[in-house]
């Protein structure tokens, strides 16, 4: 069935803002600039205060529901169902897990490459799955064990692919392995995250974009909060700032003031993901869940283009491997195989399988996906 252009803008601006959120925020990180006090020129290391951007990118996405909802209420025959009543603090949990996840993934940002961050990310799938299992009471079809196998091995390519072709100054091999483990370390976080949202929120049917903003809104606000401790809090050389603590919000304004690019790189890493999220959830709704787990995986070799063109890292054979495997796993997991399958002769239903069939779709998630799919 051939799209419609509104369908396929919203493919473009997924794809588009997806890679941009990535991106903005690596190219922030490559800057060096003068800090507070007069002190030398260093690197942008302020994951911290990044995730606190990313959050109120997620914060504006509220805004954005009750923009949609007024005008929604001026039509004769509104589209958007009455919301139900919910407690607000139900997405705390899952802010927490986010505001963890999202912080560990931006300092493993600082210590590994673009591509390999988003790679990595991949791992969700192997958690998700593990976790849904053990907490929701599913049972994994064949294939999604098959997924999570493939996944694995697809996970040992990627991190060999950054062993060998770790060359240049800016990132050692120990940091690179490092910021590798700590991107899988919080996948579990995310997994988790995506479990809480389905055993508490999903079934009180919140808009998405208001699921996003709530959450947005948590996160902001504690980890606002919590930039005041770390500014006290020794770090040593995990700090990366001249007064070596865990975070220096100062410092980074100071830099920000020294080199403005800093705050333009910033502001597309807050703005895209505001936009990704919107365009995640309207491919879902107007298209398929399918399609936005695709599109998700093109932009990652978008972001590995970008990368290659703009000198960022160096090609290496390995990592094409290791993304068709991550991507092979993802295709498992999700059920893209079955339509492929399905038009083999020998693999027709037979009848009276609709039941297993519904069943089946159930266990991969429907048109469900994550409340947030980026951070």
């Amino acid at each position: 069935m051939a799209w419609t252009k509104y369908q396929l803008f919203l493919a473009g601006l997924m794809l588009l803002t997806g890679s941009i959120n990535t991106l903005s925020a690596k190219w922030a990180d490559n800057f060096t600039a003068g800090g507070c006090g007069g002190s030398a020129e260093h690197s942008f290391q302020h994951p911290f205060l990044q995730a606190v951007g990313m959050f109120l990118g997620e914060f504006s996405c509220l805004a954005a529901f009750y923009i949609l909802l007024c005008r929604d209420r001026q039509r004769a025959e509104p589209s958007l169902a009455p919301a139900q009543p919910f407690n607000p603090l139900l997405f705390l949990p899952p802010a927490l897990c986010d505001m963890t996840g999202t912080s560990i993934m931006y300092v493993a940002l600082n210590m590994t490459s673009a591509s390999s961050f988003q790679m990595l990310r991949g791992a969700v799938i192997i958690f998700t799955g593990l976790l849904s299992v053990a907490f929701l009471g599913r049972k994994l079809v064949p294939s999604q064990w098959l997924g999570i196998l493939v996944t694995m091995a697809g996970l040992v390519v990627v991190g060999l692919a950054d062993m060998l072709g770790t060359r240049d100054e800016t990132h050692k091999l120990s940091e690179v392995i490092t910021g590798d483990l700590l991107i899988i370390m919080a996948q579990v976080i995310v997994a988790i995250q995506m479990v809480l949202e389905e055993k508490f929120i999903y079934k009180h049917d919140v808009h998405p974009l208001r699921a996003v903003g709530t959450e947005g809104f948590f996160g902001f606000v504690i980890l606002s909060l919590l930039l005041i401790p770390m500014y006290y809090i020794p770090a040593g050389n995990f700090g990366g700032n001249p007064r070596q603590v865990l975070e220096d919000t100062l410092d980074a304004f100071c830099q920000i003031g020294r080199q403005p690019l800093i705050a333009l790189a910033l502001a597309g890493n807050i703005s895209s993901i505001a936009f990704f999220n919107f365009a995640g959830i309207s491919v879902t709704k107007e298209i398929s869940a399918t399609t936005r787990m695709v599109l998700d995986s093109l932009r990652t070799v978008v972001i590995w283009a970008v990368s290659l063109a703009v000198g960022w890292e160096t090609f290496h054979g390995l990592e094409i491997l290791g993304f068709l495997i991550l991507l092979t796993g993802a295709a498992l997991y999700n059920g893209l195989h079955q339509p492929l399958l399905a038009r083999l002769p020998w693999r027709q239903p037979p009848a009276g399988a609709l039941g297993s069939e519904a069943e089946r779709e159930n266990l991969l998630g429907g048109e469900r996906a994550p409340i947030n799919g980026d951070s």
